[in-house]
């Protein structure tokens, strides 16, 4: 009897703790800009994250890091990569989201690309970091940056290579079984148990793939060209609250020529379009899952995120660039034709191409540069929450100064945990991050003190609406730039003639801030 009595005890404070507990989904996009959203003023079709913006809050002043792995290393901790990222992984002593949340109860699940799996190609793989050393208790995916979206190289199901899937279905396609997986994953997930799903896509990064049927939708779609398209976005912006009325389109890319002169308009527009469809099919991978736990009676307690890793990508791919990541041959046995060649168009799973220069200037519209940068155009990234339970002002703006650091310490916050005080034995490496959950909430909050950059060709610090940022690109003429993003947000102007005393004042702060992250990193 005393056991029946207590047994019951127990399920109802399981059942309290459900209650209490949001499910956590988190979703990252690959290589994409701040505009092609279609609630963020682009023409790509992508109704499922317009729907999850209109019933949540999209975040205009949110930042990601330069680059892919830098960017997971950052949101999965709550600390700037200087820090967390040690040989090509996570730092020991740095704490994860998914360690945290499996610790308090939570069925954790990971489905797309790792990135920080260390040094997982050198002594046959023996020094490879998974998923499941971070608090993953199921993986599928890749554990590299890029691949083949119908045939990804190094396919893994927690710790198994399963290559012979893909090689098996002819209509296999990375990103929707990535969808099907994380289905999957939430079907074997127990009601009674809180989950936490990472949803890490490739889309969009290159190499442009997509079927054939998916492409035709956006046949025309483009050929107005990046001129017009790049002023019609900037209006479609503005109608949609996610830039300020005052903003003005920053200047073509000195690589980027005029539309009219560019002499390869049919091969322009389609890497466009295939791009444009890798987005698509997973913004509707997305509506799969949002309507699984729709039907399942979940959503309305899963605290979702979307966002994505850095800017669009200028990178013009070329036709003898190796890597790991690149199939000598297809499926079928057929030898790649890799590059951006202008006689082969891209999409089939023949070709590895890129959507170069011209489109990254218009998906990262209105801003400058592209990935690899720390100028707005690399590192201003949209980002959306919803929360049925909890978000009350639903299709609301939030101009909140905010970074990838923050999304752990918010959704700690959003489910009372707290982090653990040591990590592999020793005192953790404390959080760079702060809880944004207020203005999920619709409330009101300060500024943080400041926001650190260093990667790749760039550097910069923000405090406030000042921003110092330095283009490593600029060899000859190696300086500190310094903008007002109050007035320019396209950094066009650059103060730092006019205000030396400024730029002074931010270097020496950006170089305190780059030695103590190194120096918390040599732990």
């Amino acid at each position: 009897m005393r056991f029946a009595i207590n047994l019951i005890l127990l399920l109802g404070m399981m059942g309290e703790l459900s209650a209490r507990s949001p499910n956590i989904l988190l979703i990252m996009s690959d290589d994409m800009g701040y505009s092609d959203l279609g609630c963020f003023g682009g023409e790509i079709c992508t109704p499922n994250l317009d729907s999850l913006a209109n019933d949540g809050v999209r975040f205009t002043n949110f930042y990601s890091e330069n680059m892919c792995w830098v960017s997971r290393a950052s949101m999965l901790t709550g600390i700037y990569h200087r820090t967390s990222l040690k040989n090509g992984a996570l730092h020991p002593h740095c704490v994860t989201l998914p360690e945290v949340l499996k610790e308090n109860g939570y069925t954790t699940g990971m489905m797309g690309k790792w990135h920080l799996a260390g040094k997982f190609t050198q002594n046959n793989g023996r020094d490879t970091v998974y998923p499941d050393q971070r608090g993953f208790d199921y993986f599928y995916g890749i554990l590299g940056g890029a691949s083949s979206f119908f045939s990804p190289v190094g396919l893994k199901r927690n710790r198994t290579s399963i290559d012979h899937e893909f090689m098996n279905e002819q209509d296999y396609y990375f990103t929707n079984a990535i969808g099907k997986e994380a289905i999957s994953f939430l079907q074997k997930t127990p009601k009674e148990k809180p989950f936490f799903l990472y949803l890490p896509f490739t889309a969009a990064h290159w190499p442009l793939h997509a079927p054939d049927e998916e492409v035709a939708r956006y046949k025309g779609k483009f050929s107005a060209g990046w001129d017009e398209l790049r002023k019609k976005r900037l209006k479609r912006m503005k109608e949609r609250g996610v830039i300020d009325q005052s903003v003005k389109l920053s200047p073509r890319h000195s690589k980027v020529p005029a539309w009219k002169n560019e002499t390869h308009k049919a091969w322009q527009e389609r890497r466009m379009e295939v791009y444009a469809a890798q987005v698509t099919i997973m913004d509707r991978v997305i509506g799969e899952v949002i309507e699984h736990l729709r039907k399942s009676g979940q959503l309305a307690n899963t605290l979702t995120f979307f966002t994505i890793d850095n800017g669009g990508c200028h990178v013009e791919y070329p036709p003898d660039r190796k890597g790991d990541y690149l199939p000598e041959k297809t499926r079928d046995g057929r030898p790649m034709k890799p590059g951006n060649l202008t006689h082969i168009m891209p999409g089939p799973e023949i070709t590895y191409q890129s959507y170069g220069y011209g489109w990254a200037n218009l998906s990262n519209t209105p801003y400058r540069f592209f990935k690899q940068y720390d100028h707005e155009g690399g590192i201003h990234t949209p980002m959306i929450a919803h929360w049925p339970k909890r978000i009350n002002a639903q299709g609301t703006t939030s101009n909140t100064l905010s970074h990838l650091v923050d999304i752990m310490p918010t959704i700690l916050d959003a489910t009372n945990l707290t982090v653990p005080e040591t990590s592999a034995g020793k005192k953790r490496i404390a959080s760079d991050g702060r809880s944004i959950l207020p203005s999920l909430l619709g409330q009101k909050q300060k500024d943080p003190a400041l926001l650190f950059f260093h990667h790749a060709r760039g550097k910069a610090i923000r405090t406030g609406n000042w921003k110092l940022v330095f283009n490593k690109d600029n060899k000859k003429q190696a300086q500190w730039e310094l903008y007002d993003l109050a007035i320019d947000p396209n950094e066009l102007i650059d103060l730092a003639n006019r205000y030396p005393e400024k730029v002074t004042q931010l270097s020496k702060l950006w170089q305190e801030r780059e030695k103590n992250q190194l120096e918390r990193g040599r732990l």
